[in-house]
């Protein structure tokens, strides 16, 4: 699987003294595509949390690792289901996704031409080109987030987290979405978290399900049964063209 980047060992974490997550072992490997699944309420994003080092375990450790080296820390890019960006800021498409290159206290920094570039590079790769001087106040929802996207990758991270990434993406953009981690991937590991199962399956790499315990399935190639067991609902996974879906079997969940 290649070079570890990011271990959690016997990982504990919650808030205010209430456990979220327990005992959780997780290892994300170089250029891993990791989907991350579970119900609501079931630690995915104190998960995540963990992972972006803004919320300390309250038991085991987390370790991060550079080209096999353990290191402080790593460039992670992230992208959470809900943004706050205030579209009324007078600020363009291209100065968003130019916002991704500043760090610390370098907001008055200037940008090389190889820096300018590649901010031309993402505006591609998001289909932004048409867009790149306009104010983010005149953006649809879609293409807003079409625009963070393009910001959590330009400093090209370790690692990109995207959270429920159905919930931005707009019709116009999905299937070229889609193709598009691929080709992230090729230079960044990815965690997705989503509740589309069929999405996740078709894309990642390794699964592991979140439901305060964690459990990890090597590969993508995993059966209704696993999902059944891990989740607690039925399921069928089902494929159409190239836009991956799943559909739930009707079923009554257990009161615990």
């Amino acid at each position: 699987m290649g070079k570890t980047m990011i271990e959690l060992k016997d990982v504990t974490a919650g808030y205010e003294g209430k456990i979220v997550l327990r005992d959780i072992n997780l290892t994300v490997w170089e250029k891993d595509f990791l989907g991350i699944i579970g119900p609501n309420g079931g630690g995915k994003t104190t998960l995540l949390k963990v992972i972006l080092g803004l919320l300390p375990p309250m038991d085991g450790e987390i370790r991060y690792y550079n080209e096999g080296e353990l290191v402080e820390s790593l460039r992670i890019g992230y992208l959470p289901q809900m943004n706050r960006i205030d579209r009324r800021f007078p600020i363009s498409v291209r100065e968003v996704i130019l916002s991704g290159l500043i760090s610390g206290e370098k907001e008055r920094r200037s940008f090389a031409k190889s820096q300018a570039r590649r901010v031309d590079e993402v505006i591609a790769q998001m289909g932004l080109e048409a867009f790149a001087d306009r104010a983010i106040g005149k953006l649809s929802g879609g293409q807003l987030q079409r625009v963070l996207l393009g910001r959590s990758i330009i400093a090209r991270p370790h690692l990109l987290i995207l959270d429920e990434p159905n919930s931005y993406v707009d019709r116009q953009f999905e299937s070229h979405f889609y193709s598009l981690l691929k080709e992230i991937n090729e230079e960044s590991a990815i965690i997705l978290v989503s509740h589309d199962l069929g999405t996740t399956v078709s894309l990642v790499k390794n699964i592991a399900c979140v439901n305060e315990t964690l459990h990890y399935h090597p590969g993508a190639d995993i059966s209704p049964e696993w999902l059944e067991r891990e989740i607690a609902c039925p399921i069928e996974l089902i494929g159409h063209g190239n836009l991956p879906h799943r559909v739930l079997r009707n079923h009554q969940h257990l009161d615990s």
